[in-house]
């Protein structure tokens, strides 16, 4: 078949071989439930989540930024011998098809030095980065020290 001399074959060669490459291109990963639990004065907030990775492929997130705080990091929480801890993570995988709950007592994002003070019900936006380069902007809403979810 000769499509060099077929415009409108041509046309639609290029249009279904565009469309094939965008459908190859993994679906971004979705961020749902995300809330930020405002603590007194000046200690560090918290930001929890569901994050679901609607792709084949496993991901990994890596990092997260806010303008609204000088610093954000990874941290899980866990206890051993009854004490609760808090470390540092480099990077949180999450699994193709997969949801990886940031939760109090798990993973959760560590937010701290907040450039202005925190009002309950405050939308803050807030950007996931994962190894693949790709990112994800989210709005957390603010809630009070007491609160348990979203």
């Amino acid at each position: 078949m000769k499509i060099a001399g077929h415009p409108i074959l041509s046309a639609a060669a290029l249009l279904l071989a565009s469309s094939a490459a965008v459908a190859a291109q993994p679906a971004s990963p979705v961020v749902e439930n995300a809330w930020i639990r405002m603590l007194p004065g000046d200690l560090p907030a918290a930001g929890y989540f569901d994050l679901r990775n609607r792709s084949d492929a496993s991901r990994k997130l890596v990092s997260a930024d806010s303008p609204a705080f000088m610093m954000t990091m990874l941290h899980q929480s866990s206890e051993q011998n009854g004490q609760s801890q808090m470390q540092h993570v480099d990077d949180v995988a999450l699994p193709a098809h997969g949801v990886v709950h940031f939760a109090p007592g798990s993973y959760h994002l560590m937010l701290m030095q907040a450039k202005n003070p925190l009002t309950v019900g405050e939308h803050i936006p807030v950007s996931l980065q994962f190894s693949d380069g790709s990112s994800v902007k989210v709005e957390f809403v603010v809630r009070p020290a007491g609160a348990s979810g979203p």
